[in-house]
């Protein structure tokens, strides 16, 4: 009993504390001028009842306020949905919050808020401490008042579309601790002052438009932990000074322009888990002792940079690795073939692809789950640890995919070492044996026997080919150019008979379409599409929708669902439209499903790019925009052209093809034409070689075929659309194409930036900063449209090029000895753009008659070095020295 009561008299204390602390953090608004603010705010922010209904006390009932002693302390909006009223005119506009002046909290992220950050923020929240205003939409500059926000610790900023540099008045934030300002529109250099800034322990500024220097004193940032500044365009070497960065857990510095050697400083990195310094301009080989098997490392990327030498051994035994890429360098070196990884984790993903390794396999592949090892130079057989394997351009035996014996040959050779003929033995080869002139005597006999074969051979094929390719261009002028159907012509087949439809998107039914379209209305029409008619909707949950309503009765589109719907299933890509769902129960139309697409498409927005919002802003499709545009079109054609297990092929890229998001992030939509790409290429390869007529895959010719190369000739269509602004040209007939392309391709040299300036776009303002920009995205598309199939870049070198547009015209970034190893090395991008030029440049290059130096026709004079190896590059030189001066150089 006493037990009973002692039990009661604490559960009653108890209670009276959780009443006491409720009461407490429950303390209603005490203050009118507060109350005022927060209801302007709730006007001017249109939010709703729901969330801050207007009769209650806000800091007892709105979502999202928080009250300390019954003063505002936070706000928090984020991703809160405004009124149908407050969605028609959404703004920057948050006057009232200057009237909240205990303030320490505003969290905004993924809130409508377009316009720019007014100034008087740094000026009336002295006490703010948190501002997250993160995918908001916001404009302009970054106010320097922020400067006077001595209090804040956290400042979040990215993925809107700031412009404009970094206010050095940031580096007075003394108490700041998180400062993330990434995927915006930033230029200028890093401020040299950030580096006062004690208490970082986080630093983003990727994805931005940076340009210079990392500061040498960025070492006395001790705080650190997270250091991104990638995709930018900084160009320098490592500081040593990052070695001195002992809490440093995650550094990635990829996507710039950095030069020089990995400062051996980083191995003292021991909290490192996560090291990026892909895609720069990196050279030499690694310090000896940057890793460390008891480093924490687990992310390691070095891939497309210019390293040599081998990789440190202790690479391959760092504990906790799961993931390495060093691909697209010239490492050497074999593997190792002992070592201990007994305590090492065994699911690492690993690429070392497109490097100079050689030599066997070893049993250390079996520590990698999954491992590239394509295009490099190892032998011997493949044991049963490389199941898991990329092993395409090798030299191994009983592979398929394998370089030449004469590749391999030359490359060991010069090693000293003797290659085995794909693991059999060429002893002939060191022998002075006495009977070679009888072999050779015998291999001439057996030479001319089946010379002779094959001459017969080829007259009994050649007329076959003939009626074969006569045939085929036939059927193809008969049955159109869908060739990318995925059911045979007929009646088509039921899609669920074909397809999985579970794995794509929801089955919406017809009532429920009918209702999001207001039963299809001509108001909600959008376009007639030539594979069926686009709506607007909203469904019920109020997601903006785009249905596509397929009619069976015409024989066109009576297939298109099913392949379109056969396409999602296979490929998934950010950069391609969603597809929500689909109806198919109906007998007479077919209806797919899409998310709404905010900005439309490109062709809309070019045909909008002088509209002049109310507050006197021009339609925000400015050169910084259409670049971004360019390179995320190009990076969902390279998803469809390179990492899909079967290429797929659009066939049909123009402007409205190309859809965009609110950022303007690209999503590529008109998809119910591709296919996967024609699998008759060795057909053409001899159509060409014997001089017949062949189905072209050229864009030119108007047949869009199958081919990839047919993708990339459009790509470049659309890519002049948006630098000259000529509407509609991506969409125009060929006769039409040509005649523009006649008038508009003299302009475009590579010798000449001035050129390219008379046929941009008047109504596009484009900096002096940004003109270099433009003329070589000129130059890309220039190589995109070469008549000629085979000489046009595939899409990853242009998508390269996009990346790094610079490079493309800047000579010093082919002076330095790595670079000259590029092209002969490798299929580069900058060689495989240029690959067209040697048709169309109109600067012809010649040698010349003693020196060895080359000079143009046009202008005269001989070249210097860096010169004449960049121009080499365009048009390369046919002379047998160039040519064995490549091919020692590839090694």
């Amino acid at each position: 009993m006493v037990d009973h009561r002692r039990n009661l008299v604490s559960l009653g204390f108890l209670f009276l504390l959780l009443f006491q602390f409720t009461f407490e953090q429950l303390e209603p608004l005490s203050s009118p001028a507060e109350r005022l603010a927060l209801l302007q705010l709730r006007s001017s922010l249109g939010l709703r009842c729901r969330e801050w209904p207007i009769k209650a006390d806000p800091c007892l009932i709105w979502n999202g306020v928080s009250c300390e002693n019954g003063r505002v302390t936070g706000i928090y909006i984020s991703g809160f949905r405004r009124t149908r009223l407050g969605r028609q005119n959404p703004q920057f506009s948050v006057d009232a919050l200057a009237n909240l002046t205990f303030l320490q909290s505003f969290n905004a992220s993924k809130f409508l808020l377009p316009g720019p950050i007014p100034h008087w923020f740094g000026q009336k929240l002295s006490s703010l401490k948190v501002l997250d205003l993160r995918s908001c939409s916001i404009t302009g500059a970054i106010p320097s008042t922020f400067g006077n926000l001595t209090s804040l610790t956290t400042l979040y900023l990215s993925d809107n579309n700031l412009t404009g540099i970094i206010p050095d008045s940031l580096s007075q934030l003394s108490a700041i601790s998180v400062l993330d300002l990434s995927r915006n529109f930033l230029s200028g250099s890093l401020p040299t002052s950030f580096v006062f800034l004690g208490n970082l322990s986080l630093l983003d500024i990727s994805s931005n438009y940076l340009s210079g220097l990392i500061p040498q004193g960025i070492g006395s940032l001790s705080k650190l932990q997270y250091l991104n500044l990638s995709n930018n365009g900084l160009t320098s070497s490592i500081p040593a000074q990052l070695g001195d960065l002992s809490n440093l857990v995650d550094l990635d510095l990829s996507d710039n322009s950095l030069y020089g050697l990995v400062p051996p400083d980083l191995m003292n990195l021991r909290s490192l888990q996560r090291m990026k310094l892909g895609n720069n301009i990196l050279e030499g080989p690694l310090p000896e002792n940057l890793f460390h098997t008891t480093s924490r490392l687990q992310f390691i990327e070095l891939r497309q940079n210019d390293f040599t030498g081998a990789l440190p051994d202790e690479l391959w035994y760092l504990p906790r690795l799961s993931f390495v890429d060093v691909s697209s360098n010239y490492f050497t070196g074999v593997l190792p073939s002992s070592g201990s990884t007994a305590n090492a984790t065994t699911t690492v993903k690993g690429n070392i692809s497109h490097n100079l390794f050689y030599g066997s396999l070893t049993p250390l592949l079996k520590r990698f789950s999954f491992i590239d090892l394509s295009s490099n130079y190892f032998e011997g057989k493949v044991l049963d640890f490389a199941v898991n394997a990329s092993l395409v351009g090798n030299c191994l035996q009983d592979v398929s995919n394998q370089r030449t014996k004469e590749d391999c040959d030359s490359f060991y050779s010069l090693r000293g070492f003797s290659f085995h003929n794909f693991g059999q033995a060429n002893m002939t080869r060191h022998r002075a044996a006495p009977s070679s002139g009888k072999n050779n005597r015998r291999k001439i006999i057996l030479a001319g026997i089946l010379g002779g074969v094959g001459l017969i051979a080829i007259l009994v094929f050649l007329p076959a080919l003939l009626l074969l390719c006569i045939h085929k261009r036939s059927k193809s002028n008969n049955a159109g150019t869908d060739v990318g159907a995925a059911v045979a012509s007929g009646s088509p087949a039921p899609a669920d008979a074909l397809i999985e439809l579970s794995k794509i998107g929801h089955s919406f039914s017809y009532q429920q379409l009918l209702k999001a379209t207001g039963d299809f209305s001509d108001a909600n029409l959008m376009k007639h599409g030539h594979t069926g008619d686009l709506f607007t909707g909203v469904l019920e949950s109020g997601i903006s929708v785009v249905i596509k309503r397929i009619d069976l009765h015409s024989t066109k589109n009576e297939n298109s669902y099913v392949s379109e719907l056969d396409l999602f299933s296979k490929v998934s890509h950010t950069r391609l439209v969603p597809l929500l769902g689909h109806c198919l129960e109906n007998d007479n139309a077919k209806f797919l499903v899409y998310k709404h697409m905010p900005n439309g498409d490109l062709l809309n927005c070019l045909q909008n790019r002088q509209t002049i919002y109310e507050d006197g802003t021009l339609q925000s499709l400015d050169w910084i925009t259409r670049l971004k545009i360019s390179i995320g079109t190009a990076e969902a054609l390279c998803y469809l052209h390179h990492e899909c297990n079967l290429p797929f092929v659009h066939r049909d890229i123009q402007a409205s093809s190309i859809l965009l998001d609110d950022k303007y992030e690209v999503r590529l939509g008109s998809l119910s034409e591709a296919c996967t790409q024609e699998g008759d290429t060795h057909q053409r390869r001899i159509s060409r070689l014997l001089r017949l007529p062949q189905s072209s895959d050229q864009g030119p010719s108007g047949s869009s075929q199958a081919v990839c190369a047919y993708d990339v000739y459009c790509f470049g269509k659309v890519l002049l659309e948006m630098i000259t602004g000529k509407l509609g040209i991506s969409a125009s007939g060929d006769a039409e194409v040509k005649e523009w392309l006649e008038q508009t391709l003299p302009y475009i040299s590579i010798y000449d930036k001035d050129l390219a300036t008379k046929i941009v776009d008047p109504s596009m303002v484009v900096d002096e900063d940004f003109l270099e920009e433009v003329w070589a995205v000129a130059i890309i598309a220039r190589s995109c449209l070469n008549p000629k199939p085979s000489r046009r870049p595939q899409m990853r070198y242009v998508l390269k090029a996009l990346e790094n547009p610079l490079k493309v015209i800047r000579e010093e970034s082919y002076s330095s000895s790595a670079r000259l190893r590029t092209t002969s090395s490798r299929g580069s991008w900058n060689a495989s753009l240029f690959a067209s030029w040697r048709q169309n440049s109109d600067v012809t290059v010649v040698p010349a008659a003693s020196s060895g130096a080359f000079r143009a026709e046009e202008g005269g004079g001989e070249l210097s070095w860096s010169r004449r190896r960049y121009l080499t590059e365009i048009v390369p030189e046919p002379s047998s020295s160039i040519q064995e001066a490549e091919k020692l150089d590839k090694y």
